[in-house]
């Protein structure tokens, strides 16, 4: 299970894995998947064609498949062990407040879709919701039934990562990495435990790109087909590639993560750019004549209809059952809310009402500012969610309880794993010197999609925001991280002294170790279990966790 030759080989060289997220076509894989090495350089000119190699063998495929089994056992206990606990009496905590009722009524009502005003924020699309109903659909009116659909995603979200991370490093020991790394993480093992809509997001986001990362692999693996028959030169805009299922399914991912919050759109810019470029690179790598040309004239569309259009189609979709029902909120404002004449009164009064709608999420979210006397005690901005600087505390209750008689603390805060989030602007340091002076793609992938996770908040300073903003960063942060540690192995296995090598796979299980280690210690402020108040002192490490 260790860094295969192919992430020791310099990072220019085609790669063409066999599918660890979905398998592409038998023809493919007679073809491609015999040799990981493809026959041309990814930037620059290339040698002539070389033989290639296998990239995973079946030990390995079986390996994979029973390491994939673990996490996924592993990830069921941490998300599901105790999980109906914390509860404000019974009742929901924190932003569950908002969400897990409208999850009931939505449930309750009529058509699936708000029809009660009273509930306050109804300011974000169906589709979390949807999923809060299914949950509670099936366990019920309680924490079982608000937080279980939250915990199976939670779980998906794991092993997505592992899964990824498998691809883009070429080895099971650096997925693995990634797996326990998302694991661990206090952000997405709290997030997973709560009736909120934030973990619906990260997980669409990242099936995404898991979706992404497989196109990418298996365009490259039609392109080596192309080369080794010949006609890789037949047109100077390279070859058609035909229909893209995988970058379809990306975009289906895209619209539902829309569809349960505004901020998917993010992911929409940044993943087409991401999408593009691995389109440019291939045919680079495959000395098309004029790759840039050929990306524009058939790669571009393709990818707007695919990365675009379907998320707003898909958006627009989860919308159908507003449509549908009378009783919804705000389906019937036209007469009322809505003027009956103006320049837009020949549209039907579905869509003004729509539009209404629409209108009014955004004016709540432009008015949810700083400057218009909106504050909050645990609200913080972005540059400080990359440290995890200001963590969220969920519940709280103080009393005697379970600790031999002296005062307890049942506290549950949002909290990023130190020994993770600390190292996150080390690990965007190095992965942009990687990507800018070594042209490695895969750091190119994960910063995208840590980029479209913050950087577009920096645009809306006066907002009023919180770390669990930052959900949908953590899976892009243990992904880095996992790929710093195969660095780490990867450079220490080129040389010749085993003495090096030895350190290497030391310091990575030490900091491995570390990681475990770090989340179990903070395992009762996460789960708000009952501790005494001199370790709940000792689990506060920042002034700003305060």
């Amino acid at each position: 299970m260790g860094v295969p030759a192919s992430t020791n080989a310099p990072l220019t060289r085609i790669n063409l894995p066999s599918s660890t997220i979905a398998p592409v076509s038998p023809a493919v894989l007679d073809r491609a998947t015999a040799a990981p090495r493809a026959p041309v350089e990814e930037l620059g000119t290339a040698p002539g064609p070389q033989l290639p190699e296998p990239v995973f063998g079946a030990t390995d495929r079986l390996r994979g498949t029973v390491v994939g089994l673990v996490l996924t056992l592993l990830a069921v206990i941490t998300r599901f062990w105790g999980l109906t606990q914390p509860t404000d009496k019974g009742t929901p905590v924190f932003d569950e407040k908002h969400y897990v009722p409208q999850g009931w009524q939505v449930l309750r009502g009529d058509g699936w879709i708000e029809d009660n005003p009273a509930y306050g924020l109804v300011v974000h699309p169906p589709v979390g919701k949807w999923m809060l109903a299914l949950s509670e659909g099936l366990f019920g009116y309680g924490p079982m039934g608000w937080r279980f659909i939250p915990a199976v995603s939670g779980v998906i979200i794991v092993l997505a990562i592992y899964l990824s991370v498998r691809r883009l490093s070429r080895s099971t020991l650096v997925g693995a990495l990634a797996g326990l790394f998302a694991i661990c993480d206090g952000v997405l093992f709290v997030q997973s435990r709560m009736g909120m809509l934030d973990i619906f997001q990260a997980m669409f986001v990242v099936l995404a790109f898991a979706a992404l990362l497989a196109d990418r692999d298996q365009m490259r693996a039609r392109l080596h087909r192309v080369y080794l028959e010949g006609r890789i030169g037949d047109s100077p805009l390279g070859p058609r590639l035909g229909f893209r299922w995988y970058r379809f399914t990306a975009g289906l991912m895209l619209g539902l993560a829309c569809g349960t919050k505004w901020s998917g759109l993010y992911f929409v810019v940044f993943f087409t750019v991401l999408s593009l470029g691995f389109d440019v690179a291939a045919r680079r790598a495959y000395h098309v004549h004029r790759p840039w040309k050929g990306v524009l004239v058939r790669d571009l569309i393709p990818s707007g209809a695919s990365l675009v259009l379907m998320p707003i189609a898909v958006y627009l979709a989860t919308f159908a059952v507003w449509f549908r029902s009378e009783s919804s909120v705000y389906r019937h404002v036209v007469g009322t809310e809505v003027g009956t004449d103006g320049p837009f009164a020949w549209l039907p009064a579905g869509l003004r009402s729509f539009w209404y709608y629409e209108s009014g999420i955004l004016s709540f979210h432009s008015g949810l500012t700083n400057a218009a006397g909106n504050q909050h005690p645990w609200e913080s901005k972005p540059w400080a969610w990359p440290m995890a600087l200001r963590p969220m505390l969920y519940a709280i209750d103080y009393g005697p309880d379970q600790c031999g008689g002296g005062d307890c603390i049942r506290a549950q805060m949002l909290l990023g794993t130190p020994a993770l989030w600390w190292l996150a602007l080390p690990m965007l340091a190095w992965g942009l010197w990687r990507m800018i002076f070594r042209r490695d793609w895969r750091y190119a992938a994960v910063l995208a999609g840590y980029g479209a996770a913050v950087l577009p908040w920096f645009f809306e300073i006066d907002r009023q925001m919180y770390f669990f903003y930052a959900t949908v960063m953590a899976p892009f942060l243990v992904m880095g991280l996992a790929l710093c540690c195969a660095d780490v192995l990867s450079s220490a296995g080129r040389g010749r002294d085993s003495a090096s090598r030895t350190l290497a796979v030391l310091a990575v299980a030490i900091y491995a170790a570390l990681v475990v280690v770090n989340f179990a210690f903070a395992w009762p402020v996460l789960t708000g279990a009952p501790i005494s108040n001199q370790f709940w002192n000792m689990q506060l490490w920042l002034p700003s966790w305060t």
